[in-house]
């Protein structure tokens, strides 16, 4: 049997030294390149890596800054403040374990809010957070007193200053301040390339929305350095605060005594009330009944009072002054009369007979006003009385429903005001073209009588009735209404910015047109419709007042559209005034005389109540039966 000849030591031993050999070199590239990497790490780019470990060490908290405060036209009465108030907050992670649950009952019932509330806020994923969670807002200082008091038993639990909005101002304020409210998903959404993020409180309605961006300022931040598990470390020398910057300060057109008187001459009736400037636009007054409290929204506990309101048929949110329309009546007449002089589509002088009912098509036409008739009336006459079968007839034969609807969008009806406040409609102007699209309908001449006293679909808001007297004032010219008037610094109080008046509307009908149109308005109150209630001493009035029929028996809107003084050398004191008593009041024919009250509280500088006194409307009981 041959023999395995005994493997070669030699060999043997060269090949374990060439794999040591390998393998120094193999740690020796692996040291050079470690040893590359730290030095380009730590001499090369150590400024980059210490930066970076410093922002992973530091936590920056944002400090919101206090909205803007809000004032009437004088500067001198405040609508809307901010507050006082706190925040309380639980960093979860400095509760012992098995005692969070515990600390939250016990916070929950010195803060009187559900222990769900703060559930809901800290899950359990959060229980390891070295985070503040907020916990409630709009703490009163009385709970925070309680709270400190048992610091010492409550670890985690932490508390700061939140202003919250205050509206010392409430009532008929409520539809041109708005309020605030946290921000939504959708919100953010739409705003977060604006710089808005979760968790700011932002405008919900009126000027608050209006003029968000003013009114929030610039938020600041607080940055700290922090261990690890994100607690913060004592002694802290790269502490930083950069101070919030208040929101601008907005000056409203409002005239706090004039919304005053127009809030209480309304009174508790369903309507609303628009008081302007016509010479430049200005929003003097603008009353919307029912209203709502604005500070409703500040309360923690809000949820029931908030569903009444949303649940409420009489819709306390809406802003009856440019967000509901109405037909507008016998007030159209102004834009009736306007068209037939610039047309010259019939005769001022020449008369129509009033019977007191006319037959057309298949039915009977009735005159409202006075049912034996008026006898024989030209156009200022028929003006003066609201005289339907005048303008039924004129409309009809002679104007058209071309000219009255080119004349009614030459009022600015059909489109918004451009007013600053969100939500506004623009109300409706029928046509031919659109009775056939919607109904497939033929436009009949019965519908060019509806429309020439300002019933069937034509739809209008008091602000566009406002728009209508303006017009007519300032032969042709309508200014944009507003209610910015300034933006201050909340600091100094300089104005830093105005609004100027702005056209946006300018007709080519001759000026003596409207001065005609004028004489008529105001033979409405001194021989027509309004001269009982209107006729008063203080201040000559020129206006038009209209009855809306909603089809319900003894149920009229009643609308009243009038400005003063009637004439005048200087037209910066003249006012508009347009108010709308809705139907689903009890009928008293209202309107005219909420207008009697504003002008002579105006006129007079007289408050409501004296205004009523002097006017004797103290005595006067609703008055019942169809006027106009």
């Amino acid at each position: 049997m041959p023999q395995i000849p005994p493997p070669n030591s030699d060999s043997s031993e060269e090949q374990s030294r060439s794999r040591l050999r390998i393998l120094r070199i193999v740690f020796i590239l692996i040291f050079i390149g470690y040893a590359v990497r730290l030095f380009g790490m730590q001499i090369l780019s150590g400024e980059v890596y210490v930066a970076r470990a410093q922002d992973i060490a530091r936590r920056t908290a944002v400090i919101p800054a206090q909205r803007g405060e809000i004032y009437d036209r004088n500067f001198s009465r405040p609508l809307v403040l901010n507050a006082d108030s706190f925040a309380v907050s639980i960093t979860p992670a400095e509760v012992p374990r098995g005692e969070i649950a515990d600390i939250i009952s016990r916070v929950a019932r010195i803060l009187g809010v559900p222990r769900e509330q703060i559930e809901r806020r800290i899950p359990s994923q959060y229980y390891y957070l070295y985070q503040p969670v907020e916990v409630a807002s709009n703490v009163s200082f009385d709970t925070i007193a309680s709270l400190a008091e048992n610091v010492d038993s409550l670890p985690g639990i932490s508390w700061q200053s939140k202003p919250i909005r205050n509206y010392p101002e409430t009532g008929s304020l409520s539809h041109i301040i708005g309020y605030v409210g946290d921000i939504t998903r959708d919100e953010l959404t739409m705003l977060y390339n604006r710089g808005y993020q979760q968790g700011d409180v932002i405008g919900k309605a009126g000027i608050e929305r209006q003029y968000d961006e003013l009114l929030r300022g610039k938020k600041g931040q607080e940055t700290r350095t922090v261990d690890v598990r994100g607690r913060r470390i004592a002694g802290d020398v790269n502490y930083l605060r950069e101070s919030p910057e208040m929101g601008k300060n907005l000056v409203l057109t409002i005239d706090g005594a004039v919304q005053t008187l127009a809030e209480k001459a309304l009174g508790s009736r369903m309507g609303a009330v628009v008081v302007t400037r016509p010479s430049s636009g200005e929003i003097l007054a603008m009353v919307s009944y029912p209203w709502y409290d604005p500070n409703l929204f500040s309360r923690s506990d809000m949820g029931s009072e908030y569903q009444a309101l949303i649940n409420d048929p009489n819709k306390p949110f809406l802003n009856r002054a440019i967000q509901s329309s109405y037909p507008p009546a016998s007030t159209f007449k102004i834009v009736m009369t306007t068209g037939i002089l610039a047309e010259n589509a019939f005769s001022p002088e020449q008369v129509v007979d009033c019977p007191g009912e006319i037959t057309y098509g298949d039915r009977l036409w009735r005159c409202h006003i006075r049912r034996p008739g008026h006898g024989r009336l030209n156009l200022q006459q028929a003006m003066a009385q609201s005289c339907d079968i005048y303008y039924w007839n004129v409309g009809r034969d002679y104007l058209g429903v071309e000219r009255i609807v080119a004349y009614a969008r030459e009022f600015g009806f059909g489109e918004i005001s451009e007013i600053d406040l969100p939500g506004e409609i623009s109300g409706f102007i029928p046509t031919p073209q659109w009775k056939d699209r919607r109904f497939h309908e033929r436009w009949l001449g019965g519908d060019t009588m509806n429309m020439s006293i300002g019933q069937g679909y034509t739809l209008v808001t008091p602000i566009q009735m406002a728009n209508m007297v303006s017009m007519v004032v300032n032969d042709g010219v309508i200014y944009r209404p507003y209610l910015l008037k300034e933006v201050r610094d909340p600091l100094t109080g300089a104005v830093e910015q105005e609004t100027p008046r702005h056209v946006i509307h300018e007709s080519d009908i001759r000026p003596e047109i409207f001065a005609r149109v004028r004489r008529d308005m105001r033979s409405v109150i001194n021989e027509g419709t309004a001269r009982f209630p209107l006729n008063i001493k203080t201040v000559e009035i020129a206006g038009k007042t209209g009855t809306g029929e909603v089809g319900l028996q003894n149920k009229w809107h009643s609308w009243f559209a009038a400005y003063a003084p009637y004439e005048t050398d200087n037209p910066e004191e003249r006012v508009a005034v347009s108010i709308i008593v809705e139907a689903v009041n009890d009928w008293e024919w209202w309107a005219p005389y909420a207008s009697a009250i504003i002008f002579q509280g105006i006129f007079a500088g007289q408050t409501y109540e004296e205004a009523v006194r002097s006017l004797g409307l103290q005595y006067i009981m609703p008055i019942q039966g169809r006027r106009e």
